[in-house]
């Protein structure tokens, strides 16, 4: 009898409690991720993700006994993996772009672009809804300060230590945050290209004021 192959041995290796675990709670995670953007916090039911998953009522509840730690922990899991794609697609982006202005116009457009991304608007929904909520808002208060801390590592890998290490740079990076997250805002209920968006010539503006000063900054507009 020939012996089984690699392959057909691993097929016959029984899978692990702790893998067949880690599993199911990734399915459940993706499927709240799914519910989440596509119907909303209302729509985003127990039921729907437990359908969609195709988990038993149990299995869920084992995983996540509360529906808002299910959708807080979906946000978080959507937005860990969004920020590591996000790298890998800025780094490729800006191969071979030297530190300078143009790079810095090109790094406010990427970012720009993260806060139309489902992970963006899966966090809108839970804050929305934490207003009047405060389960979901204590249950949302730790994840974020946890989520702001990777985004600010994100970004700085993003801008390089060039800027990183710009006096004035924690200043920039902190108003770009908050002021793309308020404009990104209306695209809930407006269809528009955003590369276009008004802002950006702003922030580009801004970026290159506070990094190389008045004179180099309008020089670079100029070109």
């Amino acid at each position: 009898m020939p012996m089984a192959q690699p392959a057909q041995r691993a097929r016959a290796t029984p899978r692990s409690r702790e893998e067949r675990s880690a599993d199911s709670r990734a399915l459940i995670l993706d499927a709240a991720v799914e519910c989440l953007v596509e119907h909303g916090y209302s729509g985003a039911s127990t039921l729907a993700i437990q359908a969609k998953a195709g988990v038993s009522r149990g299995r869920l509840l084992h995983h996540f006994p509360s529906r808002d730690g299910l959708l807080v922990a979906a946000a978080q899991h959507l937005a860990s993996e969004r920020l590591t794609r996000t790298q890998e697609r800025v780094a490729e982006a800006l191969t071979g772009e030297p530190a300078g202005p143009r790079r810095v116009d090109r790094c406010v457009e990427l970012l720009w672009l993260t806060f139309h991304e489902p992970h963006f608007w899966a966090a809108m929904e839970l804050w929305t809804a934490a207003r009047t909520n405060p389960a979901l808002a204590a249950a949302l208060r730790p994840a974020e300060r946890s989520l702001r801390k990777a985004i600010h590592e994100v970004a700085d890998r993003i801008w390089g230590p060039a800027v990183v290490t710009h006096p004035r740079y924690e200043e920039l990076r902190e108003l770009l945050f908050t002021s793309m997250r308020g404009a990104a805002l209306p695209y809930a209920f407006e269809q528009r290209p955003p590369g276009s968006d008004r802002h950006v010539r702003l922030w580009k503006s801004i970026a290159r004021t506070l990094l190389f000063g008045e004179d180099q900054a309008r020089q670079a507009a100029q070109k």
